[in-house]
């Protein structure tokens, strides 16, 4: 049998434990006549499987006939993209054409006689959009990924503008916390600030342990064990799934290939990413195991004014847990050992 399991980031594997309540919220929203919000942005950990939960709610949407939806690359001119995929198909072109909305000038529309072609990117797709509420059609853009740049700053500033103008669009972004706090804080841009956003919390460790037993068919013992490994972090679930289904279940031979695999593509990339204030906090809370952070300053030799932002800043990544008052821990398995074998002064 195929191993229903899967190594990659962002494909849908076969075995996924959902995230009903946060999938459920973001469709009925969306799908109101007149939805109170018509932008989310879903964020956390890389390997939470934010790409993943946006795909769910994508291919659910795509099963409606009252939607349209637009996949984007935050890379490309997304503008242009946008208004190309909204033309491209024959009964979205038809519709248009019979508009007399002439889409010449971009060369993805057919040019209709007696009519100006449209030169402004963001004027077309109004008139595109407008006419799709007509015909009662909705559209939903996704962009995996978000970052601050040219073409998504355009965007932004032009989808505000369908938001007033009351058209029927709606907007799912994924994106790790850095890149969409940069983006939120970007001036003129204060919608953005106040859409919500879904933080993709560890999964739920009974789900898996269940989802293990039932796949794997191994007892109850070593489905929590298993559980216990992932702490409930999305890409760990599917690693050692998939390397526990190679070997019978036996999961137990496979967890050093599953830490290195995890650490590889995953971890290395996160660590890359931090400052080295940021690895020399989390260095500090590897060496801690209480997790109090009074004791954890005492350790670093650092004041409480000068812990607070990077704890706050690591909570936001993803990277550690603060729920508990005087106390932080690590959200990811296994967390606290790479940061020992990779941290130097």
């Amino acid at each position: 049998m195929k191993n229903p399991y899967s190594l990659l980031f962002g494909r849908e594997p076969e075995q996924y434990i959902r995230r009903a309540a946060e999938a459920e919220e973001i469709i009925q929203n969306f799908s109101y006549e007149s939805p109170s919000e018509q932008i989310y942005m879903i964020t956390g950990v890389r390997g939470s499987g934010k790409t993943v939960f946006m795909t769910e709610i994508s291919n659910r949407l795509k099963k409606d006939k009252e939607w349209i939806v637009i996949e984007l690359s935050s890379e490309s001119n997304l503008l242009e993209n946008l208004a190309s995929h909204l033309a491209s198909e024959n009964s979205r072109a038809e519709i248009f054409k019979k508009a007399k909305i002439n889409l010449s000038f971009w060369g993805f529309g057919l040019e209709v006689g007696g009519t100006a072609p449209i030169t402004n990117i963001q004027l077309a797709i109004t008139k595109m959009m407008e006419e799709l509420k007509k015909h009662k059609k909705k559209v939903l853009v996704t962009i995996d990924e978000v970052v601050n740049n040219k073409s998504m700053k355009e965007f932004a500033s032009a989808f505000q503008i369908f938001v007033r103008q009351n058209l029927p669009i709606c907007l799912l972004m994924t994106g790790l916390f850095e890149n969409i706090d940069e983006l939120q804080n970007q001036k003129n841009f204060t919608f953005l600030y106040g859409a919500p956003k879904i933080y993709l919390n560890p999964l739920n460790k009974k789900e898996i342990a269940y989802n293990y037993k039932n796949t794997l068919k191994i007892n109850d013992e070593d489905a929590t064990e298993m559980s216990g490994l992932t702490n409930g972090y999305s890409f760990a679930f599917q690693v050692l799934g998939y390397f526990a289904w190679e070997n019978n279940g036996d999961f137990r031979k496979v967890i050093n290939k599953y830490k290195n695999y995890v650490s590889e593509y995953s971890y290395d990339k996160i660590w890359a990413e931090l400052s080295n204030k940021d690895r020399e906090i989390l260095f500090g809370i590897a060496n801690v195991p209480s997790g109090k952070i009074a004791d954890i300053r005492n350790f670093l030799c650092i004041s409480t004014n000068e812990f607070n932002p990077y704890r706050k800043r690591l909570i936001k990544k993803g990277l550690i847990n603060g729920e508990q008052y005087g106390y932080v821990k690590f959200v990811l398995p296994f967390f606290d050992e790479y940061v020992n074998d990779n941290w130097s002064m």
